[in-house]
């Protein structure tokens, strides 16, 4: 059982920056892509960031420009760096770590997520 924590979250003024961070608890990134997602009270969950088992990376047209996945593999880490931070940005915001199983099936794994307030 792959687990997940994030950390990193905060309360920042528009403008700022905050850095997110999602420690695994064993080495699975050159196997899992791993993703960063947000949802904001009344939304629903939405795709922010991804970089995938080889190392390619994907962003919501909303945060292209402004925020960065990268990883550490040593460090069983990915982060989210997130810049010129918006009110819109507010959310919770979770690490996910996904890889196709057999027969369809997936293998999905959350971390319990981490707060970014954006004040205006």
């Amino acid at each position: 059982q792959v687990q997940l924590v994030e950390s990193g979250g905060g309360l920042v003024q528009a403008g700022g920056s905050l850095r997110l961070s999602c420690a695994a608890s064993e080495t699975i990134f050159t196997i899992y892509d791993m993703n960063w997602y947000r949802q904001a009270p009344g939304k629903q969950r939405e795709l922010v960031a991804s970089i995938s088992s080889s190392g390619s990376t994907n962003y919501a047209d909303s945060v292209k420009g402004r925020f960065t996945i990268s990883r550490d593999v040593a460090k069983n880490t990915v982060y989210l760096q997130m810049n010129s931070l918006k009110p819109e940005d507010t959310a919770g915001y979770y690490c996910n770590a996904r890889r196709p199983g057999v027969a369809g099936a997936w293998y999905n794994y959350w971390g319990q997520g981490t707060q970014v307030t954006v004040s205006s």
